[in-house]
C-alpha cells in the first residue's frame, strides 16, 4: 500500500474533514486460535503441500469440520469472509480421493466465476492424481465428454446439474455410483426462489446417487446467516451439524456511515450516491489504497468507473488506467484479466456488482465502499470482509442514497452495526416450483411412494396434483413421465415460473436476453424503457401471445415508471392473532395487478415528462401473504376519514421497506397492497406478501416478529426530517401509484397508536 507519511488510513476521512459522516465504528483487531493440522491422519501428499504453503497450523474451525466430517457427519460451516472455508471442506474430501482412486466429488457454486477461481486453488492440493474438471455452460463438448470420462472432482453450478446431468444420469453412471462427497458452497447465496429450485435440484442428486448405490455425505460452507443448520437442512433434507466458530484471525476495521448532502431542501433529495462514491474512490485510488467498489447494478458499476476515472485523469492519467469495472456481462476472458490484474496488484481499484462478494480471490485489498444497502446484513459484512485480509487494517464505507432503508440506518447506526445477519428463507414445496422438479425426477426414473424420503411427507399429494395438470401419469404404485418432452429443460432455477419473454433487438435480430411473464409487463411494455448490461433499449412491440418484445437501442435522457392497479383476494387463512388495537392474519391470497399506464421522468431527477395509458391484460397468481385489519376508532375523529387512504399507503410503504431487516430478501421481492375498506375484511386493510407464485415465505417472517418491524417502521418515519414524506420513508421507488395518496402524519398516528395499545 502506497500510504506517504500523511494521513494514514484511518486518518482520510473524519467528521471534521467530511461532514457527510453520520456515523460508524471502529472494529478492534482479533487475535485467531489455531490447533495443530491432523498430520498423522491426513494422506502424506496433503500433509506436505500444506507445509509447503506454509501452513503450519489451521484455524480452529478448520480443524473443526474436519473432526466432524471424519465422524461422517453432513455439516455446514459459517464463518467471516476470508476465514479459510475452502480448506475447511477441501481437505476431507482431497484426503478421500488420494485414498480412494475410485471416489468422486462434487462441487456447487452459483457462478461460472467462482468454480474457475477455486480450481486452481485445488490443484496444488489435488497434485496429478487427481483430475479435475470445471463443468458449466462456457464448457466445450469435447471437454465435457472429458470430464464425464475422467474427472474424480466436478466443479458445476445446479444448473448443470439440473439440465444436464441428472435427466442424463446413465451416461454419468461411473461418477454416479462412486460419488463420496457433495460440497455447496456460498450457501447462503441459495435463497428465495433460486434457493427453493435448488434444494429440489439437491433432493434429485440424491435420489439418483441413491440409484446407483451411493450415499454421498454434504459439506456447505456459508457467509453467517440466523440460521445457519435449518437453512442447511432445508436445502439437503438431510440432518447438519454446524461450525461456526471463527478462529481466523482479523484487523482492525473503520467503518463508515456516509450520507451525501442535501441537493434539494423541499424535497429532501440527496446527492446523487453514485457521484459520491465516485469521488471517494478517486480520493483513495490517489493515496495508492486498494480499493474495491460494490454497486447494486451494473450500470452503477460503469458509472462509478466513468466518473472516478474522469476524476482521476484530470490530474494523472495513468493513474486513471489502474481501475477498472467488474460485472456480469463480460466474457469469461476480460473477467479473469481484471482478476489476475486486482490480485497481482496491478490495479488499485475496481468497481463491481456483487460478482465480486462472493470467495474470488483478488488479493490483499485495503479499503471497501458499498453504494447503497446491498439488500442484507450477511451480504454488507461479505462485501467489507472482502479487505483488511489477515492482520491487516481496512476501510469500510456505506454510500447511502435516497432509499428509505439506507437513510433509516444513517438515522440509527446500531440498527446495522448491531444487527444479526438475517435468516435464509426457502420453500423447497412451493407448488409452482416442487411440482416442475417432480416431473423431472420422475423423467430421471419413476416416482415411486418410497421417494418420500427425499420429498418429503406431501409428495403423493404434489404429483397427483401434476397427473391433474398433465405432467405425470399415475401407475399402480408409480408416477411416470407423461408425453416425450424434456421436462428439466423447462425449468429455470433463477425464477419461480418457466414462462418467460424473449427480448430481440429488432434492428440486429440479436435476443438481448429474457424476462419472467410476471414481470414483463412492468418492464416491457410498449413505450418502455428498458436496461441491459449497461445499454439502454426502447421496447417498441411487444408480442403477448409469441412471448417476445421487440426493442432498439435509446438514447434519450428519460425513464419510465410503471402505474399498476392491483386487488388482492383472501383464499384462506392459516392464522388470525391480536396485535394491540388490530388482528394480524396469515393465509393465501390471489393477487390481481394490471399495467395501465406509465411515466416519462428525466434522469437525473423525479420531473415527470408525460404520460400514457396502455391497454393489457390482467395478471394473476397465488402467494402467501400477511394482513392487517385496522378498526376505525384509530382515528381521532370523523374529519381524518379521508385521509385514512394516504396514511395506509405511507404505513404499507414502510412496512415493505423494512421487511427485508428480518428476511434475506429484497424489497422487489415483496409486494403489497392498502385499502380504505377491503371487500372481505370489510375493514381499512394492510396487506403484504411475497412477490413470487407460491411464496417463500418471505411474509411469514414479518408476523413471526411483527413488534419489532412495526416500531422500526414508526422509527423510520418519525426520524425522516421531511414534513410530507420522501424517498427517505415513505415514498416507494416501486409504487404502482406513483406514491399517491401518501400522509405521512396520519401515518405516524397510526402506528403510534397501535405500538402505545400494544402492551
Amino acid at each position: 500500500m502506497i500510504m506517504g507519511s500523511s494521513p494514514t488510513l484511518f486518518e482520510i476521512f473524519t467528521p471534521d474533514s467530511h461532514p457527510q459522516i453520520e456515523g460508524g465504528t471502529t472494529l478492534p483487531a482479533r487475535a485467531g486460535r489455531t490447533a495443530d493440522v491432523p498430520t498423522a491422519e491426513l494422506h502424506p501428499h496433503l500433509a506436505e503441500t500444506l507445509g509447503l504453503m506454509g501452513i503450519r497450523r489451521l484455524w480452529t474451525h478448520q480443524r473443526a469440520c474436519w473432526d466432524v466430517s471424519r465422524r461422517g457427519e453432513h455439516l455446514i460451516v459459517t464463518t467471516g469472509t476470508a476465514s479459510g472455508k475452502s480448506l475447511c471442506f477441501n481437505l476431507p474430501v482431497l484426503d478421500l480421493l488420494h485414498r480412494d482412486r475410485n471416489a468422486r466429488a462434487l462441487y456447487l457454486y452459483p457462478t461460472k466465476a467462482l468454480a474457475q477461481d477455486q480450481i486452481r486453488r485445488l490443484r496444488p492440493l489435488a497434485g496429478k492424481q487427481i483430475e479435475l474438471a470445471v463443468y458449466d455452460g462456457d464448457t466445450p463438448p469435447e471437454a465435457r465428454r472429458l470430464a464425464r470420462k475422467r474427472a474424480r472432482l466436478l466443479l458445476t453450478n445446479p444448473d448443470m446439474i439440473s439440465m444436464a446431468m441428472l435427466p442424463h444420469h446413465e451416461r454419468w453412471g461411473d461418477f454416479f455410483f462412486n460419488l463420496a462427497y457433495v460440497v455447496i458452497d456460498e450457501a447462503h447465496t441459495y435463497r428465495g426462489v433460486f434457493g427453493s429450485h435448488v434444494a429440489n435440484v439437491l433432493r434429485r442428486l440424491r435420489r439418483t446417487a441413491a440409484f446407483y448405490g451411493a450415499d454421498p455425505r454434504f459439506i456447505l460452507a456459508s457467509a453467517t446467516i440466523g440460521n445457519a443448520p435449518e437453512h442447511a437442512q432445508r436445502l439437503t433434507g438431510l440432518p447438519v451439524t454446524p461450525v461456526d466458530d471463527d478462529g481466523a484471525s482479523s484487523g482492525r476495521r473503520k467503518i463508515l456511515l456516509w450520507n451525501p448532502p442535501l441537493a434539494d431542501e423541499h424535497l429532501n433529495l440527496r446527492r446523487s450516491n453514485t457521484v459520491e462514491a465516485a469521488e471517494l474512490l478517486a480520493a483513495l485510488v490517489r493515496r495508492g489504497v486498494r480499493t474495491i467498489c460494490f454497486t447494486k447494478s451494473r450500470r452503477a458499476a460503469e458509472l462509478v468507473n466513468r466518473y472516478a476515472v474522469e476524476k482521476l485523469s484530470e490530474r494523472d492519467a495513468n493513474l486513471a488506467k489502474r481501475l477498472s469495472p467488474y460485472r456480469a456481462g463480460y466474457t469469461p476472458e476480460q473477467r479473469r484479466g481484471i482478476e489476475k490484474r486486482l490480485f497481482e496488484g496491478e490495479l488499485l481499484g475496481v468497481v463491481s456488482t456483487n460478482a465480486l462478494e462472493l470467495g474470488i480471490d483478488v488479493g490483499a485489498l485495503d479499503a471497501v465502499i458499498t453504494v447503497g444497502y446491498p439488500g442484507t446484513v450477511a451480504s454488507l459484512w461479505q462485501q467489507w470482509g472482502r479487505a483488511g485480509r489477515g492482520k491487516g487494517e481496512s476501510l469500510a464505507i456505506l454510500v447511502a442514497g435516497n432509499d428509505a432503508l439506507e437513510q433509516f440506518f444513517v438515522r440509527n447506526p446500531d440498527e446495522l452495526l448491531g444487527r444479526p445477519v438475517e435468516a435464509a428463507t426457502i420453500d423447497f414445496a412451493n407448488p409452482y416450483i416442487h411440482g416442475r422438479h417432480l416431473v423431472a425426477a420422475a423423467y430421471e426414473s419413476p416416482l415411486v411412494t418410497e421417494d418420500e424420503e427425499y420429498f418429503g411427507p406431501g409428495l403423493v399429494d404434489a404429483a397427483d396434483r401434476e397427473v391433474a395438470n398433465g405432467g405425470l401419469n399415475r401407475g399402480f404404485d408409480s408416477w411416470i413421465v407423461s408425453g416425450s418432452g424434456y421436462p428439466a429443460g423447462e425449468i429455470s432455477l433463477r425464477s419461480s415460473s418457466p414462462d418467460q419473454f424473449t427480448i430481440v433487438d429488432e434492428d440486429t435480430g440479436d435476443i438481448i436476453g429474457t424476462q419472467e411473464a410476471e414481470s414483463a409487463f412492468s418492464f416491457l411494455h410498449p413505450g418502455a424503457v428498458y436496461l441491459h448490461m449497461g445499454d439502454t433499449y426502447f421496447v417498441s412491440r411487444l408480442d403477448i401471445e409469441g412471448r417476445v418484445a421487440a426493442v432498439r437501442r435509446f438514447f434519450d435522457a428519460y425513464y419510465t415508471h410503471p402505474r399498476k392497479e392491483s386487488a388482492t383476494e383472501i383464499l384462506s387463512q392459516e392464522m388470525s392473532a391480536p396485535f394491540g388495537p388490530l388482528t394480524m392474519h396469515l393465509g393465501v391470497l390471489a393477487v390481481t395487478s394490471q399495467v395501465v399506464a406509465f411515466q416519462k421522468k428525466r434522469l437525473g431527477g423525479d420531473e415527470v415528462l408525460g404520460s400514457e395509458e396502455l391497454d393489457l391484460p390482467a395478471q394473476h397468481f397465488l402467494t402467501e401473504g400477511v394482513w392487517f385489519t385496522f378498526p376505525l376508532e384509530l382515528l381521532a375523529d370523523e374529519r381524518q376519514l379521508p385521509r385514512l387512504p394516504g396514511a395506509l399507503h405511507a404505513v404499507e410503504h414502510s412496512l415493505i421497506a423494512l421487511l427485508p431487516l428480518l428476511a434475506m430478501c429484497d424489497r422487489w421481492d415483496i409486494g403489497g397492497l392498502s385499502t380504505p375498506l377491503h371487500a372481505q375484511t370489510e375493514l381499512p386493510t394492510i396487506f403484504v406478501y411475497d412477490g413470487h407464485p407460491g411464496g417463500v415465505g418471505i411474509a411469514r417472517l414479518g408476523l413471526e416478529r411483527v413488534e419489532q418491524w412495526f416500531r422500526d417502521t414508526l422509527r423510520l418515519i418519525k426520524d425522516c426530517g421531511c414534513a410530507d414524506g420522501c424517498p427517505s420513508c415513505v415514498q416507494s421507488p416501486k409504487c404502482g401509484n406513483w406514491n399517491e395518496p401518501l400522509d405521512k402524519e396520519l401515518a405516524l398516528h397510526l402506528l403510534e397508536t397501535v405500538l402505545a395499545q400494544d402492551t
